[in-house]
């Protein structure tokens, strides 16, 4: 049985290990390996992630089977005084375990613990060629827009805006 802990300062190995096995998976086919090269340094650098748990205040969950780390989520308030809207900004698991529930329970326990909060909408954003789409389809997530985001270095990321109301 899988099993969900909260992840900190001293997980940020683990997270960008992680990161670094599934990105090029995920996206491999969406981007150019130039862009994911930049996006995993600018996203899970160690001062990257540490600025994400310890300045921006996201919140990291690490799921394990048998001990071993095989994904990880993190989420936050949009604002943070108003606890109603929450962002999913991560939720990745290993190729090898997508399609046995993983992500669902991962995504579960998020929506859980917001709902403590007071949330009634978790918002998350997704390329628009990510296989991942249907998964959040699937789990109820509908498309409120489409976003360009430039990310520097000449390269942009092209998503969609996804809601869940909770």
């Amino acid at each position: 049985m899988p099993e969900i802990s909260y992840a900190g300062k001293d997980d940020v190995d683990i997270i960008r290990n992680l990161a670094h096995s599934i990105w090029p998976v995920a996206y491999g086919e969406i981007l150019s390996p130039q862009q994911l090269h930049y996006m995993l340094g600018l996203m899970y650098s160690d001062q990257a992630l540490l600025n994400q748990i310890i300045e921006k205040g996201h919140q990291f969950i690490l799921i394990k089977e048998d001990d071993v780390a095989v994904g990880f989520a993190s989420y936050s308030a949009k604002l943070k005084n108003d606890p109603e809207v929450f962002r999913l900004h991560k939720l990745y698991v290993l190729p090898s375990q997508q399609g046995k529930g993983t992500g669902k329970i991962l995504l579960q326990f998020v929506v859980d613990q917001i709902r403590k909060q007071s949330a009634c909408k978790l918002e998350l954003n997704v390329n628009r060629n990510n296989k991942a789409l249907h998964f959040y389809h699937k789990m109820g997530f509908t498309i409120s827009r489409e976003e360009n985001i430039d990310i520097g270095e000449g390269f942009f990321m092209d998503d969609y805006v996804m809601e869940l109301k909770v």
